[in-house]
């Protein structure tokens, strides 16, 4: 059956310190322009950005098949083995919990395809807050892109009483 998903996209934060993760993604058909955006991913790479499939483990990708592209370059092998571990399995392991709570359709799953920016902060140190921040980010940032939240409505609401975490 095919998607009717062309692009959604999500954005969630989850966590506190350098293990903080931000999540933004893309998910939509493999036929449309995230697909193209995925293969895309998958065939450049470039030193100290390596994308990479989420997997559950090696030999078990998640379904809908997600690229992850790291927001920061990497700098050394603490942190490819923190992207390539607790943040790969997080983001894998959130993919496949929208599965099989029915937030991604799993009749869908085959038709679509996710592209995932993830952040991983050069001074992280816990692996265990890195997969736990990293799949509650994910999740979050997918369960918004699947209902398009926040709406217009929503933004424009909050617009003048928000501050950003980062913004100074």
């Amino acid at each position: 059956m095919a998607s009717k998903i062309v692009m959604n996209i999500g954005e969630a934060l989850a966590g506190e310190g350098n293990e903080i993760a931000h999540i933004d993604l893309l998910i939509g058909d493999k036929t449309g322009p995230v697909g193209t955006a995925f293969a895309t991913a998958l065939a450049n790479q470039s030193e100290g950005h390596t994308n990479l499939l989420a997997v559950l483990t090696p030999n078990l990708i998640a379904k809908p098949a997600t690229v992850m592209i790291t927001k920061v370059t990497i700098k050394g092998m603490k942190q490819a083995l923190q992207m390539f571990g607790p943040a790969q399995y997080a983001v894998a392991k959130a993919v496949a919990d929208c599965v099989g709570d029915n937030t991604i359709p799993a009749d869908q799953a085959d038709d679509l395809v996710i592209v995932c920016g993830v952040f991983i902060h050069p001074q992280a140190e816990n692996n265990a807050k890195i997969r736990e921040y990293n799949y509650e980010a994910t999740k979050l940032a997918i369960q918004r892109a699947m209902k398009s939240s926040p709406t217009p409505a929503e933004i424009t609401s909050q617009k003048d009483s928000v501050q950003h975490p980062f913004a100074g």
